[in-house]
Formats: C-alpha cells, sequence, structure tokens
C-alpha cells in the first residue's frame, strides 16, 4: 500500500514538473540518460553512485552527471551532442 502510494505520489509530481531526476550524460557513447522520478532530492542522490557505476561497467566514459528537477521527453537520448530538461 506504501509503494504505491508513494509510486501515484512521484507520478503526481513528475506530472507538475516538480519530480527529482537523475541527468546523467557521457561522451562515449554520445548519450543523456534520466533517471527517476524522484520525490525528494536526497532520494536521487543516494540512487546517482549506483547509476554511474553501472555506466562504468558499461565502458561508458567522460560521465557527468545532474540532479535537477524536470520532466525528460525520453529516458535515454543517444547520438545528440546537447540536451537538457
Amino acid at each position: 500500500m506504501m509503494t504505491t502510494l508513494l509510486s501515484f505520489l512521484a507520478d503526481l509530481s513528475n506530472h507538475l514538473g516538480l519530480a527529482w531526476w537523475v541527468e546523467i550524460k557521457t561522451l562515449s557513447p554520445i548519450c543523456t540518460y534520466f533517471f527517476g522520478p524522484f520525490l525528494i532530492r536526497k532520494e536521487a542522490e543516494a540512487a546517482l553512485f549506483g547509476y554511474v557505476e553501472d555506466l562504468e561497467a558499461e565502458q561508458a566514459q567522460n560521465i557527468v552527471a545532474h540532479i535537477q528537477r524536470c520532466h525528460p521527453p525520453h529516458l535515454t537520448i543517444c547520438n545528440e551532442m546537447e540536451y537538457s530538461c
């Protein structure tokens, strides 16, 4: 029940543009990844290391991460030089 409520709240905050997202850009491959939505920034901060670690394990290079409020149009955007929420 609590998980369902938290999921609903995360979806609602995302719809309103208030959710926190982890945005990770890599230069090899050239991709932007979005992970979320999170209700609070601390949740996103806690998850950040795991996402970076997974990308490093997949041989991604030049990884830059940001935590921000946004509503990404796609969760993964590749072969584009620049994109941000």
